[in-house]
């Protein structure tokens, strides 16, 4: 017997998405929110002037920081924190849009609910043989500044062959549309992905990674929109188009996400702007 049932399983294959309140238990919140505020604490934020956004892409695709964060803790700052010079302009732990990339594998906590026993039995169900976590990330939505997420598919960035990819998205206070809730496509993720980020084959081109398309104009007409409780968890398809706004609320909108790709039969592209490195070969989710 599995985590989920029969119907959710085949929700999630027709839908592109699967909702499941009550996935995390209180403790496991509050031990997730405690380890990233003793992350913050030691974090210096002169040491870096990372910005992340989805809606400009130069300001990664030049950024070394970024594309060697799959290893490491590393800190990204919202557009709205700095002003035009660089400062901070908020308070330190008011001022970052996500920590990533590899916070399943370097903090203990985060590697203790990534590796749960729920979260393997749910990539089994929905039949995944041989899966390994890519990557992690915590994503802040700050109150009044939290950035929007443009429309997109993961496996543009998380790219297999052939394509087998979920995120499994962790609300860790209540989601609401006010403060920045996912919103879907129900059922895009038949139609196959319309372009990827890949590593630049340019060497001589100042940025590091481009798309090899522009992002298509999506419906807005076909989003639903997703709100959750504090501890539910959303699967993501690799392939289901989702986004979300911006948060213009006073409260934030704290998640924990990872990467969940197939290695049974399937190729990892050399081409995807995160790789696999000596340091952190991606984990086995049913080795750990």
């Amino acid at each position: 017997m599995g985590f989920l049932n029969k119907d959710q399983i085949e929700q999630f294959h027709n839908d592109g998405y699967l909702i499941i309140n009550n996935f995390l238990t209180d403790e496991d919140v509050a031990s997730l929110r405690k380890a990233i505020a003793t992350i913050i604490d030691d974090f210096q934020p002169d040491q870096h002037r990372s910005v992340f956004t989805t809606t400009d892409t130069p300001k990664q695709a030049r950024d070394t920081y970024f594309l060697e964060s799959g290893d490491k803790i590393r800190y990204f700052f919202e557009e709205g924190a700095l002003n035009e010079n660089g400062e901070l302009i908020v308070e330190k732990d008011r001022s970052l849009n996500k920590i990533g990339h590899a916070l399943h594998w370097l903090d203990p906590d985060f590697k203790r609910v990534t590796f749960s026993p729920e979260v393997k039995e749910s990539v089994k169900d929905i039949g995944f043989k041989d899966p390994a976590i890519a990557q992690s990330m915590y994503i802040f939505k700050q109150p009044g500044i939290g950035g929007e997420v443009s429309p997109h598919q993961d496996s543009t960035f998380l790219h297999t062959e052939p394509m087998k990819i979920v995120g499994m998205w962790f609300a860790l206070e209540d989601v609401t549309l006010e403060n920045g809730c996912l919103w879907f496509i129900p059922g895009s993720h038949k139609e196959g992905i319309s372009r990827r980020f890949i590593r630049n084959p340019d060497e001589s081109s100042p940025n590091l990674t481009i798309y090899t398309d522009p992002n298509p104009d999506y419906d807005e007409t076909k989003f639903i929109p997703g709100p959750v409780p504090k501890g539910s968890m959303v699967l993501i398809h690799g392939e289901v188009v989702h986004k979300s706004e911006r948060n213009l609320s006073q409260n934030s909108r704290h998640i924990y996400t990872f990467h969940v790709i197939e290695r049974e039969n399937t190729t990892y592209s050399s081409d995807n702007w995160l790789q696999p490195t000596e340091k952190l070969p991606f984990p086995g989710v049913f080795d750990n």
